[in-house]
């Protein structure tokens, strides 16, 4: 059977459904992935098949557009709404059609927003994978991305519907698609059910980190983390392996793909914080093409693979979203996290909570000795290295992929017959 898997966000929203796509073509199914272009690389490095749908949104967010509408400033939200978000989103939605073409089911991050309805022309079964729990309501915790706090039981379930419209502004422009591309009437059901029933949820966490709440459906799965498996050993640069060799095991830093930010100034602080600390470490500044000392105890580099790198570690101090935090706790690491935005507070409150961490420090309030003091928590703390530990050992014994492909089969092996 072939499944089309439609992904699109960041690095951290793509990666999953990159080792989803491989256990399905493990169990003897054609996967293909259809995301954001500049993602093709490293999905076929994978061994992934690969469709492009639709433009960068790490680009988006770092042009200059993206940036004013991320300040704030009203009118040219609507401006980038209107004159590129609208495009990209139709060109995604095209360009989903094109490659669901022959598909036995299709699965899709909840921002694919044309997931179910490929579904519903193609007559096939559908699931959302979700690596955040903003999809599905509970009253156990607001959706992530909505507030930083609880707001009680019935509000933090209304805070999933508020996220749950999110494609209204779209409304128009997918009724459009929908007639002139599927040749379907606007749509009868919610975004969230297909044949009348709820589209199956296979959250890409674990349980262990967050564990389903009571008032979850039984469409509502945890699976366990989606790790790719790489398609080759990872060989680090020489200069990298001389420097963890020098010494004690360093401190990972690294914010990802987050825009705005000062790099320069970023990593002076990090300098300071960690000889505050008294600790080396290692920053990932996404630039550059090789090592390059920032100080005697710390070196930056342009990036390594997590699962290499992070059990390498004494520590990991990254801006929370979902993959990073998953391959921090996976490694046995304690975590620090730093969030601005998105689900990046809901993970640093998670950490926390789990004792494997120390209190998350909000980007706006990130300084030398604030991140210092965390930094001395995370690596001078015995007991919260030893929940870390055994954390990550937990992870480690689950196998999300597995997990998810044995559901995702069983459900549409239920339907068939």
């Amino acid at each position: 059977m072939k499944f089309v898997i439609l992904a699109t966000g960041t690095r951290g929203d793509v990666q999953p459904f990159v080792a989803l796509a491989q256990g399905l073509a493990g169990a003897g199914h054609e996967a293909v992935l259809a995301a954001p272009g500049s993602f093709e690389p490293f999905a076929r490095g994978h061994g992934v098949s690969f469709h492009p749908m639709g433009s960068d949104y790490a680009a988006l967010l770092e042009s200059p557009e993206g940036k004013a509408a991320l300040g704030g400033n009203p009118v040219k939200m609507v401006q980038v709404l209107r004159q590129t978000v609208f495009p990209m989103m139709r060109r995604m939605l095209d360009d989903a059609w094109e490659a669901a073409q022959g598909a036995g089911a299709v699965i899709y991050h909840p921002k694919a927003l044309a997931g179910v309805h490929l579904a519903e022309r193609l007559g096939v079964p559908c699931f959302i994978g979700a690596p955040v729990p903003v999809v599905v309501p509970t009253a156990a915790f607001p959706a992530p991305a909505f507030v930083g706090r609880s707001l009680g039981g019935p509000l933090n379930r209304l805070t999933y519907y508020a996220v749950r419209s999110g494609s209204r502004p779209f409304r128009g422009m997918i009724d459009e698609w929908r007639r002139t591309r599927l040749g379907l009437g606007p749509r009868r059901e919610g975004e969230y059910t297909h044949r009348g029933r709820p589209v199956p949820v296979l959250h890409a966490f674990s349980r262990h980190v967050v564990p389903p709440p009571a008032d979850w459906p039984p469409e509502a799965i945890v699976t366990g983390y989606w790790f790719p498996r790489p398609a080759r050993e990872w060989a680090p640069p020489p200069a990298l392996t001389a420097f963890l060799e020098a010494g004690p095991p360093p401190v990972y830093v690294g914010f990802g793909s987050m825009s705005g930010i000062d790099r320069e100034g970023i990593n002076r602080m990090v300098v300071a914080a960690l000889a505050r600390a008294g600790m080396r470490g290692v920053l990932a500044t996404g630039t550059g093409e090789a090592p390059a000392p920032l100080s005697d105890t710390v070196l930056a580099i342009p990036g390594a693979p997590h699962d290499w790198l992070f059990p390498r570690m004494a520590a990991v101090v990254h801006h929370g979203g979902a993959g990073t935090t998953a391959a921090g706790l996976a490694a046995g690491r304690p975590t620090v996290i730093c969030p601005a935005t998105t689900d990046q507070p809901f993970w640093g409150h998670i950490v926390h909570r789990l004792g494997v961490g120390p209190a998350p420090i909000p980007r706006r309030q990130l300084t030398a000795e604030r991140l210092a003091e965390a930094v001395r928590a995370a690596t001078g703390d015995p007991e919260m290295q030893r929940r870390a530990a055994a954390l990550g050992e937990a992870i480690r014994a689950e196998d999300g992929v597995a997990q998810a492909v044995a559901e995702i089969l069983r459900r549409v092996g239920a339907l068939a017959g």
